[in-house]
């Protein structure tokens, strides 16, 4: 079965060809370990590609700084990484000020503390309503459904289009003066789409109520400014588009005038007034160190500050430009080559409302897969039926985008042809 033909192959590589050789950006694909295993990467909003400086500071930590330093490192420099790093996260991607964001434990446990927090908060006193959607990632319906229980709390969920996500008209029609927490995701994890955090959070405010934003799939590729917007809290992961490896720890953001009115849940030594002193009860420490609770993963830390000075030196302005040049490139492939073989385009065709990555469903996707991975070209499966192309701004190239995307044509219409031959249906 033929689905192209040469001249619209020629046509979409001369394309890449002259977007890649125009890109403003393209000296930072140099920056990042590549792999002779992999043709086209396009994940990257589920695992970052490490850094080549990563892989140097990784092997340096063990013989030079712990190896040498010893229990040493945590007066020089440990005790205090988890929030100097969370302002260096705070000023690079998020638009925050000193002194409100912090870098420990998971997502899935800085939601919950996080969640517990505003909770407690003097504000919302007497309000038993959290606002959810159902199209939001498991874990953060996971935690509100178990707090909900624990509080007595009535959830309102908000059902968002299958290609869309939360619009403000649809968080204004189920705030109260019941209404205690609002927590959505900037941008949808299945579809991509961005959401209006600035109005949304508005309209809470008026109702009376705090926000808790969900950032992972936007810190390091979509501009976020959570002082400006005037957000309560915020949580993500640093393993997607701050590239700190698999498992690396999330950050938080509490906003500096609510710290000293939030009590957080799990009281651990880390997050107290006097860690070191071993005192006999548990006092908060000021500011957003109260928000830590046990150890901090140090290693864990470590990548993601090279992937930083990156994000720094391109500038989130000009990362986001390059992220909207990708998807569109991406958007425009899949509708000449894979929308013809019965697939549908599930994210946001207006670029300004879609992230850094696409979704595109087809109930054949979840057999191409394994066809894909083999073949070196790395997209993810979203059940029940979407490929979610995933392109992290600084490491992906426009050729390899389209690569990918020939790719996913090519191996949907193998398993199509499969599946469609005589004698398929009694031969599986």
């Amino acid at each position: 079965m033929t689905h192209t033909t040469d001249a619209t192959t020629t046509d979409h590589a001369a394309r890449s060809a002259a977007l890649d050789a125009a890109d403003p950006l393209a000296r930072f694909r140099d920056a990042f370990v590549a792999s002779d295993e992999v043709t086209a990467y396009l994940d990257g909003n589920s695992l970052g590609r490490p850094t080549r400086a990563s892989a140097e500071r990784l092997a340096r930590f063990a013989t030079d700084v712990w190896g040498a330093r010893l229990i040493r490192g945590w007066d020089e420099e440990w005790y205090e990484l988890p929030l100097t790093l969370g302002d260096r996260i705070g000023a690079v991607t998020l638009g925050a000020a000193a002194g409100q964001t912090f870098v420990g434990d998971s997502t899935t446990v800085i939601l919950y503390k996080l969640v517990r927090a505003a909770l407690s908060a003097p504000q919302v006193a007497g309000r038993d309503e959290i606002v959810l959607d159902a199209g939001n990632f498991p874990t953060d319906r996971y935690v509100l459904e178990g707090v909900a229980r624990e509080h007595g709390a009535t959830l309102r969920w908000i059902t968002p289009d299958h290609d869309g996500g939360v619009t403000p008209e649809q968080v204004a029609e189920v705030l109260s003066d019941r209404t205690a927490l609002v927590l959505l995701s900037h941008v949808a994890y299945r579809s991509g789409y961005v959401s209006d955090a600035a109005a949304i959070t508005t309209l809470a405010h008026d109702a009376g109520a705090l926000v808790l934003w969900d950032l992972c799939h936007s810190a390091g590729a979509v501009p976020v400014e959570l002082d400006a917007w005037g957000v309560d809290l915020a949580a993500g992961c640093t393993y997607k588009y701050l590239n700190g490896g698999p498992g690396a720890p999330a950050f938080g953001y509490v906003r500096a005038d609510l710290q000293g009115a939030l009590t957080q849940p799990i009281q651990g030594w880390m997050g107290s007034a006097a860690p070191f002193e071993m005192g006999p009860a548990y006092a908060p420490h000021d500011g957003v160190r109260r928000f830590l609770s046990g150890t901090p993963a140090i290693v864990g830390m470590l990548a993601m500050q090279d992937m930083l000075d990156l994000v720094d030196a391109a500038g989130m302005a000009a990362v986001r430009a390059k992220s909207v040049a990708l998807t569109e490139h991406a958007t425009a492939l899949v509708d000449d080559l894979v929308l013809p073989l019965g697939a549908r385009y599930a994210s946001p065709r207006d670029p300004e409302r879609r992230g850094s990555h696409v979704t595109v469903d087809h109930d054949a996707f979840e057999a191409t897969l394994p066809l894909l991975w083999e073949r070196g070209v790395i997209p993810d499966f979203r059940r029940p039926n979407g490929l979610r192309l995933g392109l992290s701004p600084l490491s992906t190239s426009f050729d390899e985008v389209r690569v990918g995307v020939e790719a996913v044509r090519d191996a949907l219409a193998e398993v199509l042809d499969r599946t469609t031959a005589p004698g398929a249906a009694e031969s599986a």
